[in-house]
């Protein structure tokens, strides 16, 4: 037996909008999508959010006592070296 669960809509803002009792077990802030499947009749599906990637270049030089090894294959931009240039006053 399947549970059975009742609810009201309810207009927000320009939406219309039914509550999800908290008995279903859906984790509160997932993102969620709907798929209309007939009149009256939806199914909700979580969607799966991309990997985030977290950019570590403002940390450099920031743990006291660490040096960073030279990178050999690294080669730097004209730009970035005509910058450093003028920065350092050279």
């Amino acid at each position: 037996m399947a549970d059975e669960y009742q609810g009201k809509t309810f207009k927000s803002g320009n939406s219309v909008a039914l509550r999800l009792p908290k008995g279903m077990g859906i984790p509160e802030g997932i993102e969620v999508r709907m798929v209309k499947e007939s009149a009256m009749t939806f199914r909700v599906e979580p969607v799966e959010a991309p990997r985030r990637k977290i950019d570590i270049s403002g940390f450099a030089g920031k743990l006291p006592g660490f040096k960073a090894a030279p990178r050999e294959d690294f080669e730097e931009r004209p730009s970035t070296i005509a910058r450093h240039k003028a920065l350092s006053g050279e």
